[in-house]
């Protein structure tokens, strides 16, 4: 069913639209993994009320009905070597920053990425993404976004979030998702033909281009726990953020950024 979404259908080859679910990543991974060729490489599921939406490291995502949409795609990365995947994320990142992007072009807002692959609308968390391998599917990635998109700004959950609704401006979903969808398969095209060499295939470029964290001096909450303070230096070949402290280096595969006041 794809009905309302007529350049998202042009770009995928299932889109289907639920008026309601717990979580659209629980949902794509349950049907990919029953059926694997009903579900091919771009698939999609979305709705606009999502009741158990997951963020990164576990945190519940959840937003009052029809003011955000949640959408979850199915790509098939058989190409793409499993060293490189860990820029699976960091791609949808930067593709839906470009997504939003478009959306707002000549109105003044600014749209960047915060590593690893939040969507920052004039500085506010506007989208989080979360991908998560399908089991038993070495080759198959689901891809969850949550967008923000009719949140009152009294309503969103916490004062680092916005929405398009909270800076005034209204969002043409169908032309958000196709734009989002094209631009994933072009980069994620781009890594299979260079093996999986991100630097050689422009992907860290285009991710570097739109970082909001690089040359910013962060705090970074380990999963692990502890706290790694310093300055966003660059992206390592595996997509890994490199946090300088002093004379020190260390690479961050994963973890919550935050971005200090103040840049180096």
């Amino acid at each position: 069913m794809s009905e309302g979404y007529p350049r998202t259908a042009a770009v995928s080859p299932r889109v289907q639209v639920v008026a309601s679910t717990g979580s659209t990543n629980a949902d794509v991974v349950a049907a990919a993994s029953a059926d694997p060729s009903g579900w091919p490489h771009l698939s999609l599921l979305l709705t606009r009320d999502q009741r158990a939406g997951r963020g990164r490291l576990d945190r519940t995502w959840t937003a009052p009905p029809g003011t955000a949409l949640a959408v979850s795609v199915l790509v098939r990365v058989p190409q793409v070597p499993p060293a490189a995947r860990g820029w699976i994320p960091l791609i949808a990142g930067a593709a839906m920053t470009r997504a939003v992007a478009a959306q707002l072009r000549g109105t003044g807002h600014t749209v960047r990425l915060k590593w690893p692959n939040d969507v920052l609308l004039d500085g506010g968390k506007v989208c989080g993404i979360l991908a998560e391998a399908v089991p038993g599917d070495m080759d198959a990635v689901v891809i969850g976004s949550g967008v923000n998109t009719r949140i009152a700004r009294s309503e969103l959950p916490v004062a680092t979030a916005t929405s398009f609704a909270a800076v005034g401006r209204d969002v043409d979903e169908d032309r958000l998702i196709a734009d989002y969808l094209v631009a994933l398969d072009e980069q994620l095209t781009a890594l299979a033909k260079s093996g999986g060499r991100a630097a050689e295939a422009g992907v860290r470029g285009e991710v570097e281009a739109l970082s909001a964290t690089l040359g910013q001096r962060v705090r970074v909450m380990l999963p692990a726990g502890g706290v790694l303070e310093g300055v966003a230096q660059r992206l390592d070949d595996d997509g890994r953020l490199v946090v300088v402290a002093g004379s020190t280096e260390t690479a961050v595969s994963a973890g919550d950024v935050v971005h200090v006041r103040g840049s180096a």
